[in-house]
């Protein structure tokens, strides 16, 4: 570990040289790429630099401590060191941590597809609720959200399906372990004798994928136009506007209706397309790596109950980490982060036992 912390010590110095270089500031496709890595490697040599002071420190206090006469002053230099010995090995767990490898997807804005399941009516109102949750969990990440379909069910305000983008810092990163069936247990408004019924609603979440990642073949795709329905403008019900794109190879359908042109509508469908076909390819990585990555969290399995939102109890469960919660009213606001950060340290803490 230290050989590894001491090459990246050094290859953050020299980046630190070339971009204070005239040339490299000039070439500013360059210089973008290096600053990255230079941010990529601050806070592991932070970490690093505070380890190692940390041991030095350690040093010289163990032989103040051997050394010193003066009780006064070996009391004090003793409790010195058992606080630097208490910091020791916390900072030995940052810096495994940070020398994980990252998955390559975290940085990415992502693709959210929210659709009601089994329930009726209080399914696609779950959903709803589920939607605006992660809308609200968006604005307090400073995160930019655009509906890009939501198809409304017989309800007024009920989402049959939904499909969102959310843009920002590390977006795939805190919001993959979203991915799964959501459960909901409550007294529905119609429901006159008081008895509690379980619905549910399936989340997707699809890193969103850049032409680069993604090879599509004209000749692959089949595009439909049709009518749009629901709320809208003037050309809603009057003009084809609405798009549906069918990937042959893969039997892939996306589709699209929100926007007022023909040609934005197909844009976005095409970055829908994009984000799901580039899914399919990390869901086989995953698969070449399942025997090695054992995690429930990491496993992204959307046929699994992931969490119970129960309203009686005002209960937040997360059956794969063990998480309880009983702010649910909160969370339904949006206030996801200590769910997300449990879930990110329960990753953390199986990537880290499958290397040892």
């Amino acid at each position: 570990m230290l050989d590894k912390l001491e090459s990246a010590k050094n290859k953050y110095l020299r980046l630190e040289e070339q971009l204070s270089d005239p040339e490299v500031i000039a070439d500013q496709q360059r210089f973008r790429k290096l600053n990255k890595e230079y941010s990529d490697l601050r806070e592991v040599v932070q970490a690093y630099n505070r380890y190692v002071q940390n041991k030095d420190q350690l040093a010289e206090v163990r032989q103040m401590v051997r050394t010193e006469h003066d009780p006064e002053m070996k009391a004090l230099a003793q409790a010195e060191l058992d606080e630097l010995q208490r910091e020791q090995p916390e900072l030995e767990q940052q810096l495994k941590l940070l020398l994980l490898p990252k998955d390559e997807a975290d940085s990415r804005n992502v693709i959210m597809e929210i659709r009601a399941g089994t329930g009726g009516d209080e399914a696609a109102l779950f959903a709803s609720d589920l939607l605006r949750m992660y809308q609200r969990f968006a604005e307090r990440k400073g995160w930019k959200c655009e509906l890009m379909e939501f198809n409304e069910a017989g309800v007024p305000g009920a989402c049959k399906e939904a499909v969102m983008s959310v843009i920002g810092h590390d977006v795939y990163g805190t919001m993959k372990f979203e991915s799964g069936v959501h459960r909901v247990q409550r007294v529905p408004e119609t429901e006159t004798q008081g008895r509690i019924h379980t619905s549910a609603a399936s989340v997707a979440v699809l890193p969103e994928a850049e032409d680069v990642d993604i090879d599509i073949r004209k000749d692959d795709l089949q595009m439909d136009t049709f009518r749009s329905g629901g709320k809208g403008g003037q050309n809603v019900n009057k003009v084809e506007t609405a798009v549906r794109i069918t990937h042959t190879p893969s039997g892939l359908i996306v589709a699209c209706q929100e926007e007022r042109s023909q040609l934005q509508n197909r844009e976005r469908a095409m970055k829908m397309l994009r984000a799901k076909l580039y899914d399919l390819q990390l869901a086989e990585k995953n698969r070449e790596r399942a025997d090695l990555r054992k995690s429930m969290v990491a496993s992204g399995d959307r046929s699994a109950k992931i969490r119970t939102y129960n309203f009686p109890q005002s209960r937040v469960t997360d059956h794969r980490i063990g998480f309880t919660s009983h702010a649910l009213p909160q969370i339904l606001a949006g206030d996801l982060d200590e769910l997300a950060e449990a879930l990110k340290l329960h990753e953390q803490a199986a990537r880290l036992q499958e290397q040892e």
